[in-house]
């Protein structure tokens, strides 16, 4: 008797709803959740039943037939032989015959995303769960909690400067309702900015991350890091900009307009002469720090432009000006 054969005819007296323990129209959801729970149970890797093969079959097909939408609307209706032989359908045909291709463990693998949904759960010396139940509570009972995940939390300066709201998105596993496989799922989190807050600054949500059968959910931590700024640098709780002034204005004096953080506009007048090194600073126009709003400084470096060349009418100029 042929492989397909003796398939077929093990299901021919077989309720699909029956084999998953569920009752006739049952939805997606608890379709999943049989299954889940059966094709672990008896995995014939896992299982030392002698019918675990047969009946992890057997559930594979139930789970072929009743998770496909189409293939589940004409068993309700037709039962077996409706997907055996074609059903009626509304253009006054039949619906293609339908047989499961009887690969259980392809059927397996497409609902875990793996060959092995056990890996979570079993060390790599026992990766198919032959731990015996009780050493296997005992593991479960010792649960130790998994190193923290890190995220990088980017800000503009902007941001740091006024504090916002942030929010961050992260896949995590998660326990299934069997206890035992994990699932991906999102979660966001909420982050509120506080102004001020400088780059290394970690923000830690206990026991948000991966969670396992053998160990406690980790701890996930954002960490603060500044994006580049096209006009200012954060040095302690100052804010550095460096101004590009040519030599004229250098020597001369200049007004420096400068847009600050906050979308103020700032006219600095510079009436020394600059030269290399010198700097100015405003005070109180810095980053903030301290609950008690203290600020720091703005400071202000120059980079001064010299002119390629001069005419010697030019530096004969300079010359007797600078003279």
């Amino acid at each position: 008797v042929s492989t397909q054969s003796t398939w077929e005819s093990k299901m021919v007296h077989k309720d699909y709803y029956e084999v998953l323990g569920l009752v006739q129209g049952a939805q997606r959801a608890d379709i999943d959740k049989a299954y889940r729970k059966l094709s672990l149970h008896n995995h014939p890797d896992r299982s030392r039943d002698p019918a675990a093969k047969e009946t992890f079959a057997l559930v594979a097909e139930a789970y072929d037939t009743l998770s496909n939408s189409a293939r589940k609307a004409i068993y309700d209706r037709f039962g077996y032989h409706g997907l055996l032989n074609g059903a009626p359908n509304d253009s006054n045909g039949f619906t293609d015959p339908y047989v499961c291709h009887g690969d259980s463990q392809k059927v397996f693998q497409a609902f875990f995303g793996t060959e092995n949904p056990f890996q979570d759960l079993f060390p790599a010396s026992d990766e198919y769960g032959l731990t015996n139940q009780r050493d296997l509570e005992g593991q479960r009972t010792r649960k130790v909690q998994d190193a923290a995940i890190e995220r990088e939390l980017l800000l503009s300066l902007e941001e740091v400067f006024l504090g916002c709201v942030k929010k961050m998105k992260m896949t995590r596993k998660v326990l299934s309702d069997d206890g035992y496989t994990t699932v991906l799922k999102d979660k966001l989190f909420t982050i509120h900015v506080q102004p001020g807050w400088k780059e290394g600054t970690r923000i830690t949500f206990a026991k948000d991350g991966d969670q396992g059968p053998n160990s406690g959910p980790a701890d996930i931590v954002f960490v603060v890091k500044y994006k580049p700024h096209a006009r200012f640098v954060r040095q302690g709780n100052n804010l550095v900009h460096t101004c590009p002034v040519s030599l004229s204005d250098a020597l001369t004096g200049c007004i420096l307009e400068l847009m600050t953080l906050d979308g103020r506009k700032l006219s600095l007048p510079v009436n020394d002469i600059i030269t290399p090194g010198y700097q100015m600073t405003v005070p109180g126009e810095g980053m903030p720090h301290g609950k008690e709003g203290h600020r720091g400084d703005l400071v202000v470096r120059f980079n001064v432009a010299f002119p390629k060349s001069l005419t010697e009418d030019k530096k004969a100029l300079l010359r007797q000006a600078l003279a």
